[in-house]
């Protein structure tokens, strides 16, 4: 800030010098221009912004200007005095004295994390834990800590959220809905898909031409022994209001011990999950498609059902890892299997065969021959 104020009192110095050897005519017309310059920016909604060297400027030309030309300043005399308090303000602005230092970070990064995995725990709880550790921390500070990352009290913590209640009853809830596919014949196909909110994983898809009564509720009971083979509970059903939605359907469920929720009318929202899927589905598969039969559509919602469930992103999110540990799992035991069966008869052989040779491959030259009689013949006594 001194170099670029001495810098611009030096440049004004030079104009003033060359302003001595100019005719007057020129230097009022020059102020005539400046004037009307002036004018134009007291005009403007927003003010100049002014630097400090500005304002240095400002002020010590206003000390030489006569009383009567002070309006012809861009700055009142108010903002003159107040600049005037800035700076007796900042030269009498004592240093910052430290007070006391601030925690490690890794250790406000342990204190958060005891405290979100431990909804539990209160402040001198926290305490009590570190000091098991062998750090000393006051609750004043740990309380600090949480205020300042936006963590609540511990009775405020422990309470049962509206989104934790809703995840963990999604982990047994599934929803259906029905969706129809006009093919190149111009007949109509309707396909049922059943969809978990947990893990948005499509459980089971079917196709039919007429979905009668007797069809959904056979495929209701295919999706039970699905579920069944999987060890997947089900406690909660979704689904709309739809006439084909028969008594069988909802008592295949019922007799199970699930709850079936019907969704209002005409409210597709209520089945949100569903509905999302239905337009996933049209816009990536089969509104790029012509579909001829019924077997076809269910072979391409086979196959985009299994890369929904395992390679897109924001749906394998959850049980993309849990697919992948399986499919390790199977690798993994089928190579153990694969040693295990290679095993088992060098095990025999080497059981059977303890006090014999193995014996030496048939095919030799002619040279070798000669070789093992030479040897033979001069190891003979």
């Amino acid at each position: 800030m001194v170099w670029s104020f001495v810098y611009l009192a030096l440049c004004r110095l030079l104009q003033l010098v060359v302003l001595l050897f100019r005719s007057e005519r020129s230097k009022e017309l020059e102020i005539l221009v400046l004037r009307h310059e002036l004018a134009i920016l007291r005009r403007q909604p927003r003010r100049a912004k002014l630097r400090p060297v500005d304002r240095a400027i400002l002020a010590a030309l206003s000390r030489a200007l006569p009383r009567s030309a002070l309006g012809s300043l861009s700055v009142r005399p108010a903002t003159l005095l107040r600049w005037h308090r800035e700076l007796v303000k900042r030269r009498w602005t004592y240093p910052h004295r430290p007070g006391r230092p601030r925690l490690d970070r890794r250790l406000q990064a342990l204190i958060l994390r005891l405290a979100r995995e431990n909804p539990g725990w209160g402040y001198r709880r926290i305490v009590g834990e570190l000091q098991g550790l062998g750090i000393s921390v006051s609750a004043t500070s740990v309380r600090a800590i949480l205020l300042r990352h936006g963590v609540p009290p511990a009775p405020r913590r422990d309470e049962l959220s509206w989104r934790k209640f809703l995840r963990q009853q999604a982990a047994t809830t599934l929803a259906c809905d029905f969706f129809t596919v006009e093919t190149a014949w111009l007949t109509r196909i309707y396909a049922l898909f059943f969809i978990s909110l947990e893990s948005r994983r499509i459980e089971f898809v079917a196709c039919t031409p007429n979905p009668t009564g007797a069809w959904v509720t056979q495929q209701a009971r295919n999706l039970r022994m699905t579920l069944d083979d999987r060890n997947q509970p089900l406690r909660f059903l979704i689904h709309d209001r739809d006439s084909k939605f028969g008594g069988g359907f909802d008592h295949v469920f019922s007799s199970e011990g699930v709850t079936v929720i019907r969704t209002p009318i005409q409210a597709p929202n209520a089945n949100a999950h569903a509905e999302r899927w239905v337009g996933s589905v049209r816009r990536e598969c089969l509104d790029r498609l012509l579909i001829f039969s019924r077997r076809q559509l269910e072979q391409v919602l086979r196959v985009y059902a299994r890369h929904y469930n395992r390679h897109r992103p924001r749906t394998a999110r959850l049980h993309f890892a849990h697919e992948n540990r399986q499919a390790q799992t199977r690798n993994r035991c089928e190579q153990d299997r694969i040693r295990s069966s290679l095993a088992v008869p060098y095990s025999v052989v080497s059981s059977t065969n303890t006090n014999t040779r193995p014996e030496r491959p048939s095919i030799q030259t002619h040279r070798g021959r000669r070789s093992r009689r030479g040897l033979s013949s001069t190891r003979a006594p």
